[in-house]
């Protein structure tokens, strides 16, 4: 008897929806069951086909950070395969991979050893399974590009792997893995990256990229004001313009905003152009809500109010105030850095598709999505999807023109499931570019009081941070109001200072607050190095040699003794400890690079900043030539440390970067307010540094064996205030508000 299925029975029954069957038929569990062509699969990660033709999956996003290459290759290295002889293939967004939020530095800190036992597992039993060919120990089978090797002979994967689909998969810890100099793909300069050719010739789908039969196009006109809400539209000659198939009311959005669409009136058109020039044409009356009562300029008064009196002391050690009154000198300085957009340049976009009934839809949906988990659980409440039914929204993950923490907000995923729902079409949704910066989620600005105690012999006695921002945590709960990430930037500083208080104040909230690359780090790394210069020169010191006397000894920095709730990035303080040897070092090595100390002409400086941030270690040296108010960037040096590095290229792009990325925050970086909405909208009014402006960038990797850790972001918050560092060296000036508007960068 032939039994007929429904879409959602077939879906389900074959592992579609969670990803299996569109990553190639051989992971569906029911075909591995049945069918004896289907791959060996010991591990989620790995399989293996008749052929010896290697699968390897990708579950993190690939944005210009080479993910989709690094990873892959831990696997095939570690299992020793040939690389001409894997594929690899992007996860859907599914829990069985662990964690796919590519975000915060994470991919390889917490997928490297799970990987490398992903490898070692099948060659482990590749091993296992020659030696049960010629009768001997396994441990006198070597494995070694894809085949095994005993006493002069040899076996292709693809002559073992029915016999090691029949063994039993070894306990991980019972692997023995690969040391560093034993890998032969990782490691090593010059690895290209997967999608690299697809990349400059085109071919590369990125979210922008997707097609769909039948698919329309959709751009929203949203509330200019968060939480503001439509009050009456007219759409009538929206509907005029040729192309304009029907305008659709998305639902007004209610706090907490957390990823949740913005509301607003959707155009949905036969193509882009259209559905952009009927949004023009759309009359609406906006309800502007209580927000549009916030502008930039005059709450800057209510951040100088919190500032004078935090209401949060996450730190302490010592009494700085005593310190004061005994001190020879006594230094204080206030720092300023503008709100930022993140400003990717493939803006936010998705596409949706709906199946089965309005009341039980199935929904695909292709996006430039850092957390396909966090898009699928949007989703699923968008259109109130039961948990029991996550199945039923498929999450398939294109590459991403840059992310910077933007795309691991999927609100334009919701957006676009909910209008493919509405319409039962499939939608794609394109943000513009003036969408993403005018309707983003912010990096807020933030004020910093510091202060510090000189005695006699110039040896710093107390250390004072005040810091008072719009905190992220607002974006889930309307009365957060101060830092949520405490441990970014401030509280975490490395100096041996006997005295030290860290202090935060409160503030609401206005706009939709976001993590940016570095997060708080930005500005807390900006006032924290911005004022080791400003000690350095009261002191009458070098300011290298200064901040390598303020670190102190080596030791490891416990900093809950002070009463800090240090989370560590989420890590363990045992496995990724603070070494302030490993900080000094990078210092060492950047200002090596650099001829730091050399004779400079008049109107050249240098300056340098380094800090310990996602579990890595930074030192940047700067040098700029200064006339009038025309700055040039001569050189940037950058040493860093991030433990074991698995592609050096990847990290050399990742830093060179961050050195762009803070130049543009030095000279550029600033979101305004006026009424609740954001004042610039394009490149023209938030600026980015242009290629002609970037300096030789020097990337200075340190050879470790240490666990991997993060290398996204912490390369940047040490750029800025070396900059600026370098600025005073050069004129005497000090700049303490980013960005730095009296200053061209040319």
């Amino acid at each position: 008897m032939i039994k007929k299925l429904n879409r959602r029975q077939f879906i389900r029954g074959t592992g579609l929806a969670s990803g299996t069957l569109m990553l190639g038929v051989q992971f569906s569990p029911l075909m591995a069951q049945t069918t004896q062509a289907s791959p060996f699969a010991p591990d989620v990660f790995v399989s293996m086909d008749a052929d010896g033709q290697v699968t390897i999956i990708s579950h993190r996003s690939e944005m210009g950070q080479g993910i989709r290459s690094t990873l892959p290759k831990l696997v095939a290295d570690e299992m020793d395969a040939d690389w001409d002889r894997v594929t690899v293939k992007q996860a859907l967004g599914d829990a069985k991979y662990g964690s796919q939020n590519t975000d915060g530095s994470r991919s390889v800190r917490k997928n490297f050893k799970k990987l490398k036992e992903a490898g070692a597992i099948m060659r482990t039993m590749m091993q296992q399974a020659a030696a049960q060919v010629w009768s001997v120990d396994a441990s006198a089978v070597s494995i070694e590009n894809h085949q095994a090797k005993y006493n002069g002979q040899t076996l292709d994967f693809k002559e073992l792997v029915n016999i090691a689909s029949t063994l039993e998969v070894p306990a991980r810890d019972s692997l023995k893995l690969k040391t560093a100099d034993q890998m032969k793909l990782v490691g090593k300069d010059h690895m290209p990256l997967l999608d690299g050719q697809d990349i400059v010739t085109g071919r590369a789908e990125f979210g922008f990229d997707v097609q769909l039969e039948g698919m329309k196009y959709a751009v929203i006109a949203r509330p200019p004001v968060v939480f503001g809400k439509v009050k009456s539209y007219d759409a009538a000659e929206t509907l005029k313009v040729p192309g304009v198939l029907k305008v659709v009311e998305l639902p007004a959005l209610t706090p907490p905003a957390m990823f949740k669409m913005l509301g607003g009136i959707a155009v949905i058109a036969e193509n882009t152009w259209a559905a952009i020039e009927g949004r023009k044409k759309l009359n609406i009356e906006w309800d502007h809500g209580s927000n549009a009562s916030y502008s930039t300029k005059d709450h800057e008064v209510v951040f100088i109010k919190a500032l004078e009196n935090p209401k949060e002391v996450v730190r302490s050690r010592g009494d700085v105030d005593d310190a004061k009154k005994s001190a020879a000198k006594h230094i204080e300085a206030d720092y300023h850095v503008a709100g930022l957009a993140h400003a990717t340049m493939e803006p936010p976009a998705a596409t949706a598709r709906i199946s089965g009934s309005k009341d039980q839809p199935i929904v695909e949906v292709w996006a430039c999505t850092q957390t396909p988990q966090a898009s699928q659980q949007n989703v699923m409440g968008t259109l109130s999807i039961p948990k029991e039914n996550a199945a039923d929204v498929q999450i398939n993950v294109t590459l991403l023109g840059g992310g910077f923490g933007r795309k691991s907000k999927p609100d334009f995923v919701a957006e676009a499931a909910f209008l493919a729902h509405e319409t039962q079409m499939p939608i794609k949704v394109q943000w513009t570019r003036e969408d993403d910066i005018k309707h983003g989620y912010y990096h807020s600005p933030s004020y910093q009081k510091l202060s510090g105690s000189l005695d006699e012999n110039n040896q710093v006695t107390s250390w004072y941070h005040a810091m008072v921002n719009h905190p992220i945590a607002s974006t889930f709960n309307p009365m957060a109001k101060t830092a949520g990430s405490t441990d970014l930037g401030q509280g975490d500083m490395m100096f041996d200072v006997p005295n030290i208080k860290i202090a935060l104040g409160e503030t609401d909230t206005f706009m939709r607050i976001g993590w940016v690359r570095s997060v708080t780090n930005i500005n807390n790394v900006f006032a924290a190095g911005s004022f080791v210069d400003e000690l350095a020169h009261a002191a009458g010191a070098d300011s290298k040699d200064f901040l390598l006397q303020l670190i102190g000894d080596d030791r490891i920095e416990d900093f809950t003794k002070d009463g800090f709730k240090y989370s560590n990035y989420g890590e363990s303080a045992e496995e990724y400890p603070a070494e302030t040897s490993r900080l000094k070092h990078v210092i060492k090595v950047a200002a090596d690079q650099a001829n730091w100390g050399q004779e400079l002409p008049e109107g050249t400086g240098m300056g340098i900043a380094a800090w310990r941030s996602f579990l890595s270690y930074i030192a940047v040296v700067v040098k700029v030539s200064v006339d009038g108010n025309k700055v040039k960037l001569e050189d940037i040096h950058m040493a860093v440390d991030a433990g074991q590095l698995l592609n050096p290229d990847r990290v050399r792009s990742q830093m060179e970067g961050s050195a762009i990325f803070g130049a543009s925050l030095a000279f550029y970086g600033e979101i305004t307010a006026k009424d609740g909405s954001i004042e610039q909208g394009n490149f023209d009014d938030y600026q980015m540094t242009r290629i002609n402006q970037i300096p030789d960038i020097h990337v200075h990797m340190v050879e470790s064996d240490a666990i991997p850790t993060g290398v996204g972001e912490p390369g940047l918050p040490p750029v800025a205030p070396a900059i600026c560092n370098a600025i005073f060296d050069a004129t005497g000036q000090r700049h303490r508000r980013l960005p730095m508007k009296d200053l061209t960068l040319v």
